[in-house]
């Protein structure tokens, strides 16, 4: 969904606005029916992974992926078939997304875990974003935007579908566990047992508040920057700045934890962003508001690699699909809602420093959220 949806979306907000001569907002609104279809689609998602395996699951879930981003092609002047063909992008997004991949990858690696879940979280998405939208302007500017989204389905089809279809294998049950390795909590829970335990809100409440702050901020740098006189050449490299370290420290911070096993490895970094927060608001400087991109970069990659590492720790692989699909529901609606109640606020007050205090409060108390929980349960070597 990163590289394939909102990374390009951009080159398409242009050309479909032109050509049905519609509101920039109106456009724009697809995102936020992505999220809701995506705290629908999660759930069911991670059930369905846990029952029947993420490799079934996964090869139908890329063809109706790529299925669903061609389909915008065939729209007309309606904006109901654009928002439905979105809707559909939403739900079958939810299929080859981190929640299958992670649990793929947890089932098959333990003491690298993090490592190789950073990998393919920040390293997969990163390259696929950075290579994305060099790919679909090619095709826009010989093709047009129609071109363009059925160029996605076609590379979803005959990239991604071949390499699961050839490559993936469907991890080992997870082993018994020994009993005398418990540090805290049970391992294999269910999701209804993981919701009986302060950890398991501890973890949606401090990655939830980070993930939706820092994806209102970073949605915003560019336009922020401009309104206080940056060119937007510059305001760009910041951005790219935030974007590269944001996947680069997904790998870093899974090299630390398999490590320093510890959950509170994850403060200092969400300290980081909200001292990357400030100076972003404080400083004049293209040096100061570079160096500030990468201290909110730390932060934003620190929440994306740390939720898959948490929840398989804490309450094992095995319903690792229903756990993670619930909490991924809720975050992916908050990062769709807090942009637009950011632009809500400067719409209301002409300025976005009251979303950046809030911003700042967010993080301060996800960062204090992680400190309260318990250490992990790791599995015997033995």
């Amino acid at each position: 969904m990163t590289p394939m949806v909102y990374t390009v979306f951009g080159l398409f907000l242009i050309p479909l606005t032109t050509q049905f001569n519609w509101p920039r907002s109106s456009v724009s609104f697809v995102l936020l029916i992505v999220a809701v279809a995506g705290a629908l689609g999660y759930p069911i998602v991670g059930r369905l992974i846990d029952r029947h395996g993420a490799r079934a699951v996964l090869l139908w879930g890329m063809l109706l992926f790529a299925v669903a981003v061609a389909s915008v092609a065939l729209i007309g002047n309606s904006r109901a078939e654009l928002y439905s063909a979105y809707a559909f992008i939403g739900i079958a997004g939810t299929i080859p997304s981190g929640v299958t991949f992670t649990k793929v990858i947890a089932g098959w690696f333990d003491d690298n875990r993090g490592l190789f879940l950073g990998i393919v979280g920040g390293l997969g998405n990163g390259v696929g974003a950075a290579l994305s939208p060099l790919f679909v302007q090619g095709i826009i500017a010989r093709h047009g935007w129609r071109g363009g989204y059925l160029g996605i389905g076609a590379a979803i089809l005959a990239i991604g579908f071949p390499v699961l279809l050839l490559l993936l294998r469907d991890p080992p049950a997870p082993a018994a566990r020994s009993g005398n390795d418990v540090a805290a909590g049970d391992d294999d829970m269910t999701l209804a047992q993981a919701r009986s335990t302060s950890t398991f809100w501890i973890i949606l409440t401090a990655i939830a508040l980070g993930a939706g702050c820092m994806t209102a901020l970073f949605a915003h740098v560019v336009p922020m920057l401009i309104d206080r006189g940056v060119a937007v050449e510059r305001a760009t490299l910041v951005l790219v700045t935030f974007s590269m370290v944001t996947a680069a420290w997904q790998v870093a911070v899974g090299f630390l934890l398999d490590r320093i096993p510890r959950p509170w490895i994850a403060t200092p970094f969400f300290l980081a962003a909200l001292a990357g927060l400030t100076m972003f608001t404080l400083s004049s400087s293209f040096r100061g508001l570079l160096c500030a991109g990468a201290l909110m970069g730390l932060g934003l990659g620190t929440e994306y690699g740390v939720l898959p590492y948490f929840l398989s720790r804490y309450f094992g692989v095995r319903h690792y699909g229903s756990i993670s699909g619930a909490i991924y529901g809720v975050i992916v609606l908050l990062q769709g809602f807090t942009p637009f109640l950011m632009d809500l606020v400067f719409d209301r007050t002409g300025s976005y420093r009251p979303a950046i205090v809030t911003i700042g409060a967010g993080l301060l108390a996800g960062a204090l959220l992680v400190l309260r929980l318990p250490r992990f349960r790791m599995r015997s070597r033995s």
